[in-house]
């Protein structure tokens, strides 16, 4: 297993923790008792996230220069 294959597993649980962060996020707020807290926690959790996804997808793929 290469370096790119571990980027692109890595990439893989990353979205899919992002993915369930949502749905998590998304029953909070619906739920009748709000933990504004939790959904702040879980809301920066996700931005970190999503950064991570970011960065490895830069990883994976090279800037091209023309």
């Amino acid at each position: 297993m290469d370096e790119q294959d571990v980027l692109r597993a890595r990439l893989e649980i990353v979205k899919q923790e992002h993915r369930d962060l949502d749905d998590a996020i998304r029953a909070l707020e619906t739920a009748s008792l709000r933990d504004e807290l939790q959904i702040r926690r879980l809301k920066k959790r996700k931005l970190m996230l999503r950064d991570e996804i970011v960065r490895i997808e830069d990883q994976i793929t090279p800037d091209i220069i023309a």
